[in-house]
């Protein structure tokens, strides 16, 4: 299965480490990238091929996979539109809609849409995915192999979907930084200093989160076990209840939700 990444961005570097890390030969990939200093960087990272024109870059691939901004994909798409030769098309694009990226390809239906998230430059993302009707079942055991070499992947059913993946897991890792942001700063303001409020919040916040995945009870119950009734923890979580800071967290992600499905509308009109 050899690879088109279109772009050179960030996540094309996390895959491509990904991949390369799973067995994949350099000769297998390729990039497209407009940018001669990110190519360079390219080739001398990872000694993949790396070349600015589409033609070029999909001699001999059997997937693309698009990492381009937004706002460039409906450019890109449609002069794809008369390259492709039984490709797979894989698009890491936030917000754009396979539905549309097939409408731009003059309605080539082999895509899947992607939505990985920033742990994947350290392989522990979590990507959603969703395929059109087209897609075989081959296809999707490719793009899982694909997407997998970052982290686990997770299947939807309906498009519409994506938007909430987006707002929980794609925008998830900045909810969690802002939050380990306050524990660093109210341990600061009693007294620690900078490195060791960083260590404790940091380590806790690793630590919680490894118990969760590897405990078969829900998180609440965890939480509950950690609240002794009249201490420290209970003093703390009726003060984040009195804030209502639960229903603001939940509200932060309906709003991420209702802005992935604005931007798809606004970026499928074109």
């Amino acid at each position: 299965m050899n690879i088109t990444f279109i772009g050179g961005g960030n996540m094309s570097f996390a895959l491509i480490g990904g991949l390369l890390q799973q067995g994949y030969s350099p000769g297998q990939i390729c990039v497209v990238e407009i940018n001669a200093e990110r190519r360079e960087k390219i080739k001398h990272e990872f000694d993949v091929e790396a070349v600015a024109g589409l033609a070029k870059g999909l001699s001999g691939s059997d997937v693309i996979l698009l990492a381009i901004k937004p706002q460039q994909l409906s450019a890109v798409a449609r002069e794809l539109a008369a390259l492709l030769r039984n490709h797979l098309i894989i698009s890491i694009a936030a917000g754009i809609r396979a539905t549309d990226i097939s409408r731009w390809m003059s309605g080539y239906a082999r895509v899947v849409r992607a939505m990985p998230n920033t742990p994947a430059l350290i392989r522990a993302a979590v990507t959603g995915l969703y395929a059109l009707d087209g897609v075989s079942a081959e296809d999707k055991r490719n793009a899982e192999t694909i997407l997998g070499a970052v982290g686990s992947v997770l299947w939807c059913n309906h498009e519409e979907l994506l938007d909430a993946v987006t707002a929980l897991s794609g925008s998830g890792p900045a909810y969690v930084f802002y939050f380990i942001e306050a524990m660093q700063k109210a341990g600061q303001e009693l007294g620690l200093d900078a490195s060791q409020a960083r260590q404790l919040s940091l380590e806790t916040f690793a630590g919680a989160a490894r118990l969760a995945i590897q405990s078969d009870e829900h998180v609440a119950t965890l939480r509950a076990r950690v609240t002794s009734q009249g201490g420290t923890t209970e003093r703390a979580i009726q003060s984040l209840e009195n804030d209502n800071v639960k229903h603001a967290i939940v509200h932060a992600i309906h709003m991420a939700n209702q802005r992935s499905r604005e931007l798809g509308d606004e970026f499928g009109r074109t």
